[in-house]
């Protein structure tokens, strides 16, 4: 494995390009507009250039992981590549819509991989004629820190592309966990309904954002509170896992109103500047 195309380069897309380069690999970072990849390029050189000011890294050797790093704003360029890991927004239609292309302008040998956080990678395979070569790598936020990446095989995952996949999670510096296609895979079926349980102990008036997240820090050891860490994930994203949970697994995993209405707002986190917490001061 030599080529691997980094779909969608954003906040979780381009920590999976940064580590990927990192290791070794030539890269594509793709995205459908030129200016997103740019973004995407940026804070990867941030990231980089922290590693430098903290003596973790040389300058040549930072210029060398970004010379691995080519932007690409077409599917096309996918030709060349023999993996490749897909993570773009977390819809159903628009990962089909991908893979679905992709199928057509891939050789036969290259593995599709979905950072997904929810959803089934069966129903990811069933969009190409290549189901045993579809694979899922559940990477953490901040990739290029967390160490956990969820393998997680669908139906027809063949061995082999397991196994390929479990070598190359260690060579980027990552700790692979085994898991079969569920809903929520591990991490997400146990977080987001804590996280979800946190926001409806704020809506019914239980206890103020900064108390709660305090429960859960003091008591209870979490490095962050849920209520900050919903908001470092993205409630919107928070809010999509939990409305895929709810729709797999019943009524226990019913999203909290609070969730929607701030999702409706715009009050999508750190990213937007206002969730929980407000980020624009």
């Amino acid at each position: 494995m030599k080529t691997i195309m980094v779909i969608g380069a954003g906040q979780m897309g381009g920590g999976i390009a940064q580590v990927v380069a990192q290791a070794g690999y030539s890269v594509l970072l793709n995205d459908i507009k030129d200016e997103f990849v740019m973004k995407g390029m940026g804070i990867i050189e941030k990231n980089l250039n922290r590693r430098v000011e903290k003596g973790k890294l040389d300058a040549e050797e930072k210029n060398t992981i970004l010379g691995r790093i080519t932007k690409s704003t077409s599917l096309q360029d996918a030709v060349s590549a023999d993996l490749v890991i897909e993570a773009a927004v977390e819809n159903m239609a628009i990962k089909a819509q991908i893979f679905s292309q992709l199928d057509v302008i891939c050789p036969e040998h290259t593995i599709f991989a979905s950072n997904t956080s929810s959803i089934p990678i069966t129903e990811i395979g069933s969009s190409t004629k290549r189901p045993d070569r579809v694979i899922g790598m559940h990477f953490m936020n901040p990739v290029p820190m967390m160490k956990l990446v969820e393998v997680i095989r669908g139906l027809a995952t063949s061995d082999e592309v397991y196994k390929t996949i479990e070598k190359l999670s260690i060579d980027i510096g990552k700790t692979p966990v085994e898991v079969n296609d569920a809903p929520g895979f591990v991490s997400n079926r146990i977080l987001i309904p804590m996280l979800n349980e946190a926001v409806r102990t704020l809506y019914r008036g239980i206890a103020s954002v900064e108390d709660i997240d305090n429960v859960m820090k003091l008591g209870m050891n979490h490095p962050m509170g849920p209520l900050a860490l919903a908001d470092l994930i993205g409630l919107d994203t928070v809010l999509s896992i939990m409305e895929t949970l709810h729709q797999n697994l019943g009524e226990t995993y019913r999203p909290c109103p609070l969730l929607r209405k701030y999702v409706k707002a715009g009050w999508l986190g750190r990213k937007s500047g206002r969730g929980f917490y407000n980020y624009a001061t």
